[in-house]
């Protein structure tokens, strides 16, 4: 393909400090545009061609680290060019706007059924039914529950005349940082079970033991952040029955299952931690990690109706008819959901199966390459194997080095390996750790070429000499205080700002999806209470359509 290049005349020219106008070259790099800052802070005043501007967004990105090779993070990072194809086709669609885009509300709904089933929902009374809404993770899913549990707690409260004002939530501190949000945000007190040095998850009886009249939820981690230990949901439940029944509470249980909810069922199907045990109240999962989808989709589930008290729900008919709202936010795009929905329909029980089974094999393999380096005298594992846990490896140095952990992560960075090294949490936080997690494109090549590096990374360390390591650690620390205190100042500012849209956003939201047993009745039922809502069919209305 040719271009009509033009010959601009003298004034046009020198018209510009750079000696030509911007569109004097038919290339990017040739243009004016690139010979000159982009701006950074403040709107330019002219346009720029579309190629042209492309070319630098894409320029900056590259400075990012490499998806597939960020070894930190739970969250996909590889899906099917089909995938891919189906959601940029609906890249323009407002997943809010049912009304206009009623199979979008249908996909949302059949992903409730389906992620509901998976965690066994009781389908056997059509009164108590199981509802889910999509989120846009596990941090809005989590919110969201922790509101529903609170409010739940304080109109039982004020129906017999207690009082309201000291809410608990009774944790691990070794929860993921979206608890913490929730629980200060919604003005909720943390009462934590704190770590040691050898036990990393819940311990059930004391948590139970924090546990009082003012206790609104106990959290559950299916899959630790630190160490992707499973906490024993079980034993909890059991010795929460006992206690509520002995002092007369009411204290359920919600599960955090942002990462092993799509794993446990597949790999581990014996364990019982979901809606089989009376006090699990709801579950939250994050589609965007082992539910394969991309970034942007989560699902909040609940036993029943019981457990959404109505004053938390909005219902609103400016999109042309009646829906319910229960959510932090209002428009988003339909695409995570839309992805979520191909990947349940694409791989079906079997390929979820195959996928976490291979997904466990390559942690095994990986948990042992580590483990044997240095003789097996260089490192610990912290984290469980044979489908224990998630499928991730998390360890640390077994004695006292030149280096540390931190040292490691940064010279596996040098070959383009992302791998995070922290403390652990709260009370054993003197533990530094390493950690991988294995995500499906993890693959056993990607891991063998891992683990020559790690091992090349080691021997590298073990023959630089003490100062050359010690500079290094100082001028990193150094790096990230300065970081920090850029950022102090920008949290005292956005943190009020986010407390006061917390308590404005309850006037937005998207569909609430209800698991049941006749679609029909409840449809037309909601229809007529100025609701909509969509339902799951038990296994005899599913018979009788077939």
């Amino acid at each position: 393909m040719g271009y009509l290049s033009t010959v601009p005349s003298d004034e046009k020219v020198n018209a510009h400090d750079v000696g030509h106008e911007h569109f004097v070259s038919t290339t990017v790099y040739g243009s004016a545009l690139t010979a000159e800052s982009i701006p950074r802070f403040e709107l330019g005043e002219e346009e720029m061609p579309a190629r042209t501007a492309m070319r630098l967004v894409h320029d900056e990105l590259l400075m990012d680290g490499n998806p597939s090779l960020n070894l930190a993070s739970f969250v996909t990072t590889y899906m099917e060019e089909e995938a891919e194809k189906l959601m940029m086709e609906n890249l323009t669609k407002n997943f809010i706007d049912l009304e206009e885009y009623p199979a979008c509300g249908e996909i949302e709904t059949r992903c409730v059924n389906m992620i509901a089933r998976l965690f066994n929902a009781p389908l056997d009374v059509p009164d108590a039914e199981a509802v889910g809404v999509s989120t846009i993770g596990s941090s809005e899913a989590i919110i969201l529950s922790v509101l529903a549990a609170k409010r739940r707690w304080q109109e039982a409260r004020k129906a017999a005349d207690k009082p309201t004002d000291k809410p608990n939530i009774v944790m691990n501190a070794a929860v993921q940082v979206c608890w913490e949000k929730a629980a200060r945000y919604l003005e909720v007190e943390e009462r934590y079970w704190y770590c040691t040095a050898d036990k990393y998850s819940l311990d059930p009886q004391a948590a139970v033991d924090l546990c009082d009249e003012n206790t609104i939820l106990v959290c559950a981690i299916l899959g630790s952040t630190y160490t992707g230990e499973y906490e024993d949901v079980k034993t909890l439940n059991d010795l929460l029955l006992v206690k509520n029944a002995a002092e007369g509470l009411n204290v359920h249980i919600h599960v955090d299952a942002a990462s092993g909810g799509f794993v446990a069922p597949f790999v581990k199907p014996e364990l019982v931690w979901d809606f089989r045990l009376p006090l699990v109240c709801g579950i939250n999962v994050s589609g965007h990690k082992y539910g394969l989808a991309y970034a942007g989709v989560g699902w909040a589930i609940w036993r029943s109706k019981e457990f959404l008290p109505e004053s938390i729900l909005f219902t609103v008919n400016y999109l042309g008819s009646p829906q319910v709202s229960f959510t932090l936010n209002f428009s988003k795009s339909a695409v995570q959901v839309i992805g979520q929905y191909y990947q349940l329909l694409r791989l079906g029980k079997a390929g979820y199966r195959a996928i976490m089974t291979n997904l466990t094999k390559t942690a095994d393999f990986l948990a042992e390459s580590i483990a044997a380096i240095g003789g097996g005298e260089k490192f610990v594992l912290m984290s469980k194997m044979g489908g224990e846990g998630l499928p991730l490896v998390a360890w640390r140095l077994k004695k006292t080095e030149d280096y540390d952990e931190f040292a490691i992560a940064r010279r596996l960075r040098a070959r383009g390996w992302i791998v995070p090294a922290y403390t652990m949490a709260p009370n054993a936080g003197t533990l530094k750790l390493l950690r991988v997690v294995v995500r499906e494109d993890f693959s056993r090549h990607r891991c063998e070429t891992f683990i020559r590096d790690l091992r090349e990374t080691v021997h590298f360390l073990d023959d630089t000499p003490k100062e050359v390591i010690k500079h290094l650690a100082e001028t990193h620390v150094a790096e990230i205080q300065m970081a920090k205190s850029k950022s102090t100042k920008w949290v005292n500012i956005l943190q009020p700002l986010l407390l006061f849209l917390l308590s404005w956003v309850w006037t937005a939201g998207t569909s609430i999806v209800c698991a049941g047993t006749d679609i029909t009745r409840s449809i037309l039922l909601q229809a007529s209470m100025g609701r909509r809502t969509a339902c799951v069919k038990g296994p005899s209305q599913e018979h009788a359509q077939m």
